[in-house]
C-alpha cells in the first residue's frame, strides 16, 4: 500500500503535482491515512480553530463547535447546522433571463430561460462564489451531500466521534421554522 507525503498531497491540492505522480497516486491503493493527512492540510489553512470533521468543498468544511457540527466556509462565515442546506443561508443569484443567462452563454448554447434558472450560490461573508445549480424552474436548492459523519467515524476511520448526531436532513424543519 502506498503512503504518499503529505506535501505530495498538498501538491495535489494546489494543482502543482506533476502528471505522472497524479496518475501514480490515483491508481494506488489509498493509505490509511490520507483522510488525515487532508483534513491537516486543509486545517492548516483556515484562520479559525474548530476542528474540521469533513471537507465539503475547497471551501465548504462541516466543523465541530461547542458540541454541534456546522458548515463553515474558509473564511469563517457560519451557515449552521450541517443537516440543513447550507445553501438557505447563502446569497444568491438568479440568472432567469435572457439577458443576464447571455452573459455566460452564448448562442445555441444558450438555454431556454422559460425552462432553466442558473443560481449562484456566494458567501456572505468572503463572496466566494460556493455553487453553481442550472435547475429548472421551481426546483429547490440541491442538497447534493449529507454524509453521515458518525457512520463514517466510526465505521470507515475506527474512531467514533465523541458526540453522536441525528442523521437527518433538518432542511424542511428550518424552512418550517421561518414560518412561525
Amino acid at each position: 500500500m502506498a503512503d504518499f507525503l503529505k506535501a505530495d498531497i498538498e501538491k495535489l491540492m494546489d494543482g502543482v503535482l506533476p502528471w505522472p505522480a497524479v496518475q501514480d497516486m490515483l491508481k494506488s491503493p489509498k493509505d490509511p491515512n490520507r483522510f488525515d493527512k487532508y483534513v491537516e492540510i486543509v486545517q492548516g489553512r483556515v484562520d479559525w480553530k474548530e476542528r474540521i470533521l469533513l471537507p465539503l468543498t475547497p471551501a465548504l468544511f462541516i466543523v465541530a463547535k461547542d458540541g454541534e457540527r456546522i458548515v463553515k466556509c474558509r473564511c469563517g462565515h457560519e451557515f449552521g447546522d450541517y443537516r440543513v442546506n447550507w445553501k438557505l443561508a447563502s446569497l444568491i443569484h438568479v440568472r432567469d433571463d435572457e439577458a443576464s443567462i447571455a452573459e455566460i452563454y452564448k448562442g445555441r448554447e444558450l438555454p431556454d430561460p422559460g425552462w432553466v434558472q442558473i443560481r449562484e450560490y456566494v458567501c456572505p461573508g468572503c463572496g466566494t462564489q460556493l455553487e453553481v445549480e442550472a435547475v429548472p424552474r421551481g426546483c429547490p436548492p440541491d442538497f447534493e451531500f449529507l454524509p453521515d459523519l458518525d457512520t463514517f467515524y466510526r465505521d470507515w476511520l475506527g474512531r467514533p466521534l465523541p458526540d453522536a448526531c441525528e442523521y437527518a436532513d433538518k432542511t424542511l424543519d428550518a424552512i418550517r421554522d421561518w414560518s412561525r
